[in-house]
């Protein structure tokens, strides 16, 4: 692309199907961006980014797709924390090309997410990510979200040194 998007020319919706592999390259692509590697556990290594429709189908769970003139640019999703207390849920899979940040899609996806989480009855978010994205660790602080010691659930992303936790 050879223009950056600006914020009227995007569409924020649920994911569908056809939408598994595009997302699934912005992931891939943005992770060897920042250097997230599948081999040290990061979302590249989980075996359901080819199909992140069916998953965020799960009661609670949602995804939503940046859309930029028809192509998928990124996204975001809410699911239950697996293995954790029933009313903590996670902030996953927040990816977004190059040509689409910086016009606050991720905080609009966030708060979406913690909306829709907070309407399903959960009291708690967590998240994960690196210390290497500095912006989202700033992002995720502007929304509420503390630090914490310890990982919680059952992610399987053992090199997601930052975990973060927010009250609903």
């Amino acid at each position: 692309m050879t223009t950056t998007a600006t914020r009227r020319d995007l569409q924020v919706r649920p994911i569908t199907a056809a939408d598994n592999a595009h997302i699934a390259q912005v992931i891939r692509v943005v992770s060897a961006e920042f250097g997230l590697t599948a081999d040290k556990g990061y979302t590249v290594s989980d075996p359901d980014l080819d199909r992140l429709s069916e998953v965020y189908s799960a009661e609670h769970s949602a995804y939503w797709i940046v859309e930029y003139q028809g192509k998928v640019m990124g996204g975001g999703g809410i699911a239950a924390l697996a293995c954790s207390a029933p009313d903590i849920c996670e902030l996953q899979k927040m990816y977004f090309m190059p040509d689409v940040r910086g016009l606050g899609l991720a905080r609009e996806l966030a708060i979406c997410a913690m909306e829709h989480a907070r309407q399903r009855g959960f009291r708690r978010c967590y998240l994960e990510t690196t210390a290497s994205l500095t912006r989202a660790i700033k992002l995720y602080e502007s929304l509420g979200f503390e630090l914490i010691d310890r990982a919680m659930g059952c992610t399987g992303h053992v090199d997601c040194e930052v975990r973060m936790l927010k009250v609903l």
